[in-house]
């Protein structure tokens, strides 16, 4: 991650255990909530401790908490499981055949071992009831995220089988980190590690949207996103001392302000207006939540040229994997201006439009034939639009082959996003 000049929090403070109050930091249950369950990528979902055949329509948060007076009298569960994945989960699951192809030995269904099986995510648990010999400390906490994030780059396997490996283990690590109720930088590096997860997944997933099945999991990861940041912002206030801030705060603050692009509704469960009054002073100064409140103020207006040479020239990685969805839609709103602005004796010239948009001229051209608009070439073999077309229509298909990732900037900035993973 690029230096900033904001003040950097430090880290070096122990991690401590908060009081019942912080319950507040098990993923709250967000109004961005789907029917659907979510579904193991096994053919059988059973779990260590229970199954979720008739789960609550609220249970979408990470733990099923009790009340806040029976968490007061309780003590903090403090976890002492030395393994990625608890012995008498692992045992079952081998029993049941509940293995996920990474966690099988030399591919065998029925075999595991304590360096390849991860404890999976349980709907129905209580941080009450559950043993402590189940729950991971942070320790083992971190060497889980470090070994799930060395599978991100595997090609052995379709990125939609990864994520869904890495999807369901990184919510059972945030139930551990909630159960325990534990606070302190390290937490923030791991939230906002498993964040930037869900982001480049947001991004990756959107590309791969040909059947209902990757569309659910993209619906999926969405709320998932939306549930972490959350409780990354928690972490964040709980951590707070005098008015320093962390140093990359500003860029996952932003994520707030770009996950309203388009949308009317509150999906993390507050209008911008009012969070904004609670983002400390340093965040809403700083470069990249200045980029976020131009970009959206961009969007609502309908300034395309600004929206997307801002976007191309500012924009973090992270930031461009929330925004993509929205730049095609800008693009084409681009192409109706032009159209139904223009000189009818005067048609547009493609390269004209291509610098426009950020295409390429050969892009440009489909991408207008998929508004349904028609493209002539002079005897000199130059392009135009011509303007004034009455058969305009906003494109079905979703041109993502077209992004500014052709940006050579973004593209450096993908690669490096990707090691830091």
């Amino acid at each position: 991650m690029a230096e900033r000049s904001l003040p950097k929090y430090t880290r070096g403070r122990r991690n401590t255990h908060r009081s019942s109050s912080s319950s507040t930091f098990a993923d709250s249950s967000l109004h961005f909530q789907s029917s659907r369950k979510f579904q193991s990528n096994n053919p059988t979902n059973h779990t260590t401790r229970s199954s979720e055949p008739n789960s609550n329509p609220n249970d979408n948060n990470i733990t099923n908490w009790d009340t806040a007076d029976d968490q007061a009298n309780h003590p903090t569960l403090v976890g002492t499981c030395p393994f990625m994945c608890p012995v008498e989960e692992r045992v079952q699951r081998e029993r049941l055949r509940d293995l996920a192809v990474f966690e099988r030995l030399h591919g065998n269904p029925r075999k595991s071992s304590p360096t390849l099986a991860v404890k999976k995510f349980c709907r129905t648990i209580s941080a009450k009831h559950d043993q402590a010999s189940n729950v991971r400390p942070l320790s083992v906490l971190e060497d889980t995220l470090n070994y799930l994030s060395n599978l991100w780059d595997s090609t052995e396997h379709p990125f939609e089988v990864v994520h869904d490996f890495i999807f369901d283990r990184t919510r059972s690590i945030r139930q551990d980190l909630s159960m325990q109720n534990i606070v302190g930088g390290q937490v923030i590096q791991l939230y906002e590690r498993m964040v930037k997860f869900h982001v480049i997944s947001h991004h990756k997933l959107r590309r791969c949207c040909g059947n209902s099945n990757i569309s659910s999991m993209h619906h999926l990861n969405m709320e998932q996103l939306t549930k972490a940041v959350t409780s990354l912002y928690n972490l964040y206030e709980a951590n707070r001392t005098s008015h320093s801030i962390y140093e990359n705060e500003a860029e996952f603050r932003s994520f707030y302000v770009l996950l309203h692009l388009g949308s009317d509704s509150q999906p993390m469960g507050e209008s911008i207006s009012l969070w904004f009054r609670r983002v400390p002073s340093l965040v809403m100064k700083s470069k990249e939540m200045c980029f976020a409140r131009r970009v959206l103020r961009y969007f609502r207006l309908g300034n395309y040229k600004h929206f997307i040479c801002t976007t191309e020239a500012e924009a973090s990685y992270l930031q461009y994997c929330i925004i993509e969805p929205y730049i095609c839609e800008v693009q084409a709103l681009a192409v109706c201006c032009v159209n139904y602005g223009g000189y009818k004796l005067n048609p547009y010239p493609l390269e004209d439009l291509s610098r426009l948009l950020m295409m390429k001229e050969s892009d440009v051209e489909s991408f207008c034939s998929g508004c349904g608009l028609q493209i002539y070439t002079d005897e000199i073999g130059k392009k135009f639009l011509p303007t004034k077309q009455t058969n305009f229509s906003h494109p079905k298909k979703v041109f993502q082959n077209y992004s500014l990732l052709q940006s050579e900037r973004l593209e450096r900035a993908a690669a490096e996003c990707s090691k830091l993973l």
